[in-house]
């Protein structure tokens, strides 16, 4: 293997005295270069597209929701509480109130989510850094925080006290009522702020209190809809999921946050996916010129190869040298497209070269997972590519 290795490498960095020769092995290297280079750039600007969109969900999410498994809602006791507290890995839990609700502000109607929460809530997630205006709602008072698309379409701002926020909700129950007043919950609330996460969560949810919410459920005590948990670093979320299971007497249901986002996780996975098929189809073209050029290469080298022969060398060391020199052209077009790739990525992150909007750098992304993906495409490829020529070695002992 020393043998073919060697003189491999000597074809590879050697001119031939064909320059059409040279030229051809040239083109297939520059192929190769633009197919590593082009799969990483879009690989990496995929991932930062990933995490960008992702980062929404980190902030605003928490890492793990409990929900019930029947029903809409279920009783948390304070035993079940201090159970909860002592789970380790668990750091903090808020406890949750949502369901639909309609808004009326100045004859404008809308509906929406009403989210009650505890005052732990605000260190489970990020919410409060999410609001432009005013600030987050006195637990104490009927101080509710809106979305701002909610806003724009209710045109509502903070702390009008002349106009409130009417919040209302169907009472259960069946049968005829003589007056709207009576088929409705209603609760007078003033907007304390506005947050703006993204256009859906912004037309989704209005922040209260988890008593103001409770009221105007008419939910008991200790009853709620939901629990969130936030987990400590490194903390194993199966091991905390069993604990929680345990501690609550309820049957319950558990989500991590890619659970809670499974369609957002799924679709940027597909097309992940198929950009990368893609791409690999194109580089897959490109490695065709590798082909050629090692095919190029034996016909130019019968007369070396029958000396070779003559000398000893046996048809599979021959043909080692033509699959070794195309897996090393392979390799070395491949790593100088992925460095040159990676610097390109640095220059984005480090120099914002291309901007979507004039404040929003375009997102991109450098990691580990990428470059081995590249490389490991490029390797399996180019192997492929290599032994597909170095077979035609053989014709050229006839």
């Amino acid at each position: 293997m020393k043998f073919s290795h060697y003189i491999a490498r000597r074809y590879l960095f050697s001119k031939s005295s064909n320059n059409a020769i040279n030229i051809i092995t040239g083109i297939a290297a520059l192929g190769v270069f633009a197919g590593a280079f082009s799969l990483f750039i879009v690989l990496s600007g995929f991932t930062g597209l990933k995490d960008f969109s992702l980062s929404f969900s980190n902030r605003y999410d928490p890492d793990l929701k409990v929900l019930p498994k029947e029903g809409k809602s279920f009783m948390i006791s304070p035993d079940e509480q201090l159970k909860l507290n002592e789970i380790p890995g668990l750091q903090v839990f808020s406890q949750v109130i949502e369901e639909r609700v309609f808004l009326e502000f100045k004859e404008k109607h809308k509906t929406a989510y009403i989210k009650g929460v505890d005052q732990l809530y605000q260190q489970v997630t990020q919410i409060d850094s999410a609001i432009n205006y005013g600030a987050w709602f006195h637990p104490l008072e009927s101080q509710v925080v809106i979305g701002n698309g909610i806003s724009r379409d209710l045109t509502l701002g903070t702390f009008d006290y002349a106009e409130p926020l009417r919040i209302m909700v169907p009472k259960p129950g069946t049968g005829q009522v003589s007056s709207p007043s009576e088929a409705f919950n209603t609760q007078i609330s003033i907007v304390s702020g506005i947050y703006s996460i993204n256009e859906e969560l912004d037309e989704k949810f209005v922040y209260s209190s988890l008593e103001f919410a409770r009221n105007l459920l008419n939910l008991q005590t200790n009853e709620v809809t939901a629990l969130e948990l936030k987990l400590e670093e490194g903390a194993q979320i199966d091991r905390v999921s069993e604990a929680v299971q345990a501690a609550i007497g309820t049957p319950v249901e558990i989500k991590t946050r890619a659970q809670l986002n499974d369609a957002l996780y799924k679709m940027l996975n597909t097309e992940n996916l198929a950009v990368y098929l893609i791409f690999t189809l194109v580089l897959t073209i490109a490695l065709f010129n590798v082909v050629g050029s090692i095919i190029m290469v034996i016909l130019d080298k019968q007369d070396n190869i029958k000396t070779l022969y003559s000398l000893g060398a046996t048809p599979i060391e021959i043909r080692n040298i033509f699959f070794l020199q195309g897996v090393f052209l392979t390799l070395l077009g491949g790593a100088i497209g992925l460095a040159a790739s990676i610097v390109l990525v640095y220059l984005q992150l480090q120099y914002s070269l291309v901007m979507i909007t004039p404040t929003l750098p375009y997102p991109v992304a450098i990691t580990w997972q990428n470059m081995l993906v590249v490389m490991l495409t490029i390797s399996v490829l180019g192997t492929i590519a290599s032994y597909i020529a170095a077979s035609r070695s053989k014709k050229a002992l006839e």
